[in-house]
């Protein structure tokens, strides 16, 4: 399928624009209600993202960052009483992250609270899946 140059090059333009204004929209959504909760930004993408217990690497890639990064992040989580380090089931040399009891609550109050006033939060059910299908579709190579 062809497209022109022109048409293609307005097009990527507009939706970088897109992408990044939403991107930073929902940053400051997270930043907003993380800070009502006493917690960072990133502090609060790391509990949005603890599903479960998982690896430090597992959660980095979650989170979009090195796992340096995400060691940080779990190391003021752990000192808080949020997060606690186990040893993995399978592999000996790794740990596995898992929310405490704490955790699990403050986890469950962030989750409300992000779920108020999303900036996505106007799409339903059809067109969240619609639109993550489309950009998973357009991060992978051609």
């Amino acid at each position: 399928m062809s497209t022109d140059p022109e048409f293609a090059a307005t097009a990527e333009r507009e939706l970088c624009g897109l992408v990044t204004g939403l991107s930073r929209q929902i940053e400051e959504h997270v930043r907003e209600r993380a800070a009502t909760l006493g917690l960072t930004g990133p502090q609060a993408t790391a509990l949005r993202e603890l599903t479960g217990p998982m690896t430090m690497r597992d959660l980095a890639d979650r989170m979009s960052c090195e796992p340096s990064n995400a060691t940080f992040v779990v190391d003021k989580l752990e000192k808080r009483g949020l997060v606690e380090r186990r040893p993995h089931p399978q592999d000996r040399r790794a740990k596995q992250l898992v929310l405490t009891p704490d955790g699990t609550d403050l986890r469950a109050r962030l989750l409300e609270l992000l779920a108020k006033d999303s900036p996505l939060g106007g799409l339903g059910q059809d067109e969240l899946g619609a639109l993550q299908d489309l950009l998973l579709r357009a991060r992978q190579p051609h």
